[in-house]
């Protein structure tokens, strides 16, 4: 095995009173702090009222607090030579910092701050508003990132879990403080909150602004997010465009399945690199897109798989032909040379991802969340070589004996009908 799979590294894991997890890893030839809180909440915790609520909160966080104004939490980073950060996922939302080791105090003050003391002012909230309303009309505005939006709602209609993060005009305009601080009060909560720091830092100093900031929370009751179910379906958006976007799926598996591995690997034999089925059939054989690629996004409790692309609208009824063709076929005959390169493919990301310590953060605060400990690369590497062909072929058969979920944008009206598409699912 590389000897960097088995060179694990020393993270100090503490557990607050009230259930709130630091994470420390010190990197001694690194002279910056990273460091962030993860929070299990995201936008699949929403209520229909609450659509888009979380991602408006990550905004909100760099507003303004009891004693910073929006400009003074800029400052206090920038002076440092530091920068501040923020994501909204399905399942998670994180707030971010990097600076100088020597300045990490400053990057664990302001995080603190905004987590705890936001002022959420009616001015502030309705300029962000407006800065959320722009982002959503550029992505209506960018068919081959809507496309995804229409597939995931598609895939699991009616549920939170296939809302766009965003939300839309209507629900963004009817948020308040009071909407925002009931959400935080029932979902950012002590057990489902991670703040993870690896670089030059010190365990101690993490921990006591865990403590000052975290440790006096209370943890009231709550309910799970609403289940996701996978639902399948057909969602086609007719614009005068030159291009024909894409995407269909299939129903996938949660990142807790003992088939997830295998999947993820049907994955990227199917469509993951230059190599892979898809990219050589598709457009070097045939030249029918420019890119195309398949994916499988797992969650806590299902998953999805899909395939994207872009293509003309007189080639859309080929594309999907081929397409099928080639999903059909790798279920069936995924070999031994495809594997060892799908497997090497892998291995690579999660080697890549621990180079910097922005990624060694966000995977230990993501495994402390979902599996309530830190799951060395060793033990990654090892499931993985684990799998065999047959696995792969497997995962291929069980992709292939689910409902279809098609999304389209664009000069659709080539597309093969679902039942069709369903049709040619079939060995």
């Amino acid at each position: 095995m590389n000897r960097h799979f088995v060179s694990a590294p020393v993270i100090e894991i503490t557990r607050l009173a009230n259930g709130f997890t630091v994470a420390t890893e010190r990197m001694p030839e690194i002279a910056t702090a990273t460091l962030g809180v993860w929070v299990g909440a995201g936008s699949r915790h929403e209520d229909g009222t609450e659509h888009g609520l979380s991602h408006l909160i990550e905004h909100m966080a760099f507003k303004g607090t009891a004693r910073r104004s929006a400009r003074r939490i800029a400052e206090d980073i920038e002076n440092v030579g530091g920068d501040i950060n923020a994501a909204t996922s399905i399942e998670h939302t994180s707030y971010t910092a990097k600076v100088l080791g020597e300045d990490m105090a400053v990057a664990l003050d302001v995080i603190g701050d905004i987590l705890t003391a936001s002022a959420f002012e009616d001015a502030e909230l309705a300029r962000e508003k407006g800065v959320i309303l722009q982002e959503y009309a550029a992505v209506e505005d960018t068919p081959d990132d809507l496309v995804y939006d229409a597939f995931m709602e598609t895939a699991f209609a009616g549920q939170p879990l296939g809302r766009p993060i965003l939300g839309t005009p209507d629900t963004v305009g009817s948020f308040d403080a009071d909407m925002i601080r009931l959400f935080m009060a029932r979902e950012y909560t002590p057990p489902r909150m991670v703040l993870a720091a690896a670089g030059d830092v010190e365990h101690a100093q993490v921990l006591q602004a865990a403590e000052r900031f975290f440790g006096g929370t209370t943890v009231p009751a709550r309910e799970d997010a609403v289940p996701g179910c996978y639902t399948g379906g057909d969602r086609r958006i007719p614009r005068k465009l030159e291009q024909a976007n894409l995407v269909i799926g299939l129903p996938g598996l949660s990142f807790k399945d003992p088939g997830y591995y295998a999947t993820h690997l049907f994955a990227h034999v199917l469509g993951g690199g230059l190599t892979s089925r898809l990219w050589h059939e598709v457009r070097e054989t045939r030249g029918l897109a420019y890119s195309i690629d398949a994916f499988h996004w797992p969650f806590t409790d299902c998953g999805v798989f899909g395939i994207g692309a872009g293509t003309a609208g007189r080639d859309v009824a080929d594309l999907v032909a081929v397409t099928l063709d080639c999903l059909r076929r790798a279920a069936a005959d995924v070999d031994n040379l495809e594997l060892a390169r799908a497997k090497a493919q892998m291995k690579f990301a999660l080697l890549t991802a621990l180079e910097t310590p922005a990624g060694r953060i966000e995977r230990v605060a993501r495994q402390l969340l979902a599996w309530g400990r830190v799951i060395g690369s060793d033990e990654i590497v090892e499931r993985i070589d684990a799998v065999t062909v047959e696995d792969v072929r497997e995962s291929g058969r069980r992709l292939l004996g689910g409902a279809p979920t098609v999304a389209a944008i664009g000069p659709v009206k080539r597309l093969p009908r679902l039942e069709e598409i369903a049709r040619g699912l079939k060995p």
